[in-house]
C-alpha cells in the first residue's frame, strides 16, 4: 500500500502540501483528486522520492522510494507521458529500464504488445502522438510488474477506445490485488473507475471515502422522472413543496418519447406517493447525483488558482516539466529510475 503521514511541501512561502495524511489500499482503484494547485503532482512526487517533504513521510510498503533496491518491482508511474527522451526509440526506452532492473528483453516486448505499440516500436518518441506517449508510458510503469502504480492523468490524448482501454486496464489491476492510484481532472471517468476517492484541496485532506459516500455528500441532488403527463406531475409536486423543471437533455436520450423533469426538493418515494396516489403514470424515476456536482460543491472553498493559472506545479517549473526534486537522488540510480518509470 501507499501511506502518507503528515507530508508537507512548502517551495518559498508557498505551501503546496499541508500535513496531509492518507492511505491507499491495494485491491481498488483509488482516485486522487483536487482542484489546480491542490497539490496533486506535488504529493505523486513525495511519494516517488523526486521531491522531499519539509516534514512527514511517504511510504510505498512500508518503506521509502529511495531505500527500494529495484524499484520498477515494487512500484509503477506515469506522471508525464511526454517527459521521455525525444531521441530513443520506443523498444530503446524500455530496455533501459529494463536493464537497470535486470528485467528480460522479453519482458519490453511483452508490454510493447500490451499498450498497442508494437507496430511503431523501434519509432523515435518524438513523433509520437500525447496518446501513443501515453500507451508508452503506462508499458513503463507495467514493466517491471510492480505491486504499486500511480497515474496522474493517465488518459489524456487518449481517443475513446484508449479511454475505455486504460480504464478496464486499471480496474484489473485492481482486482489483481495491486495498489491503483490515479489522478484526474476528468470527474465523469473517475465515476466509473475508482473505487475510493482521495479528496485535497490547497494540500490539505478533504475527504477519504468511497466513490458514492463522496456523491452522496453532495446536497445538489435531483430526480429524473419520464411521465406521459408532465403538466399535471409539476404541478403536483409544487404543492408538495418540490421543483420540477424540464431536462431536455434527458428527452433528446429518451427512446419512447416521454417527457423528462427533474425534480429537486422531494426524494424519490416521495415522488412515487405523489404520482401513485393521483393516478400519474410513470415510465422512470431516477435519482441523481454526479462526482462533478459533489466535487464541486464541496472543493469550492479550496479553489486557489483561476483559469489563466498554470496548476499545481510547483514555483520555477513549467507545467510540463517535472525534472527536478531531491530524495531519490540521495541514492545514485533512484531518481534515473523514479523519472524513467514515470515516462
Amino acid at each position: 500500500m501507499i501511506e502518507a503521514h503528515d507530508l508537507t511541501k512548502r517551495y518559498g512561502d508557498k505551501t503546496a502540501v499541508d500535513h496531509l495524511s492518507f492511505t491507499v489500499e491495494s485491491g481498488k482503484v483509488t482516485g486522487f483528486l483536487g482542484p489546480n494547485g491542490a497539490g496533486k503532482s506535488t504529493t505523486m512526487r513525495l511519494i516517488l522520492g523526486l521531491d522531499r517533504p519539509q516534514s512527514g513521510t511517504a511510504t510505498i510498503n512500508g518503506r521509502r522510494y529511495a531505500d527500494i533496491s529495484h524499484p520498477l518491482r515494487t512500484a509503477g508511474a506515469l506522471l508525464d507521458a511526454k517527459s521521455t527522451h525525444a531521441g530513443r526509440s520506443a523498444r530503446n526506452h524500455l530496455l533501459f529500464l529494463a536493464q537497470t532492473q535486470g528485467l528480460p528483453a522479453t519482458r519490453v516486448d511483452e508490454m510493447l504488445g500490451l499498450v498497442g505499440l508494437q507496430d511503431v516500436a523501434r519509432k523515435r518518441a518524438r513523433g509520437f502522438s500525447l496518446g501513443m506517449s501515453q500507451r508508452l508510458g503506462i508499458a513503463a510503469a507495467l514493466l517491471g510488474d510492480p505491486e504499486v502504480l500511480l497515474f496522474d492523468e493517465p488518459v489524456n490524448g487518449l481517443d475513446p477506445e484508449g479511454v475505455l482501454w486504460i480504464r478496464n486496464l486499471m480496474k484489473q489491476l485492481a482486482a489483481e490485488g495491486r495498489t491503483v492510484f490515479v489522478s484526474s481532472h476528468l470527474m465523469n471517468e473517475m465515476a466509473v473507475t475508482a473505487d475510493q476517492l482521495i479528496v485535497i484541496g490547497r494540500g490539505r485532506l478533504i475527504a477519504d471515502c468511497s466513490t458514492q459516500e463522496f456523491i452522496s455528500r453532495s446536497s445538489d441532488k435531483s430526480v429524473l422522472v419520464r411521465t406521459p403527463d408532465t403538466a399535471r406531475l409539476a404541478e403536483l409536486i409544487a404543492a408538495a413543496g418540490g421543483k420540477a423543471s424540464s431536462d431536455d437533455q434527458a428527452e433528446v436520450a429518451s427512446s419512447d418519447g416521454t417527457k423528462a423533469l427533474a425534480v429537486t426538493g422531494l426524494a424519490a418515494p416521495r415522488i412515487f406517493e405523489i404520482a401513485a396516489a393521483n393516478g400519474v403514470v410513470l415510465h422512470e424515476l431516477t435519482p441523481r447525483a454526479s462526482l462533478e456536482e459533489a466535487f464541486l460543491e464541496l472543493t469550492s472553498g479550496s479553489v486557489e488558482f483561476g483559469a489563466h493559472d498554470t496548476g499545481d506545479h510547483p514555483p520555477g517549473r513549467g507545467a510540463g516539466n517535472h525534472e527536478g526534486g531531491h530524495g531519490a537522488g540521495d541514492q545514485p540510480g533512484h531518481e534515473a529510475v523514479a523519472k524513467g518509470s514515470a515516462r
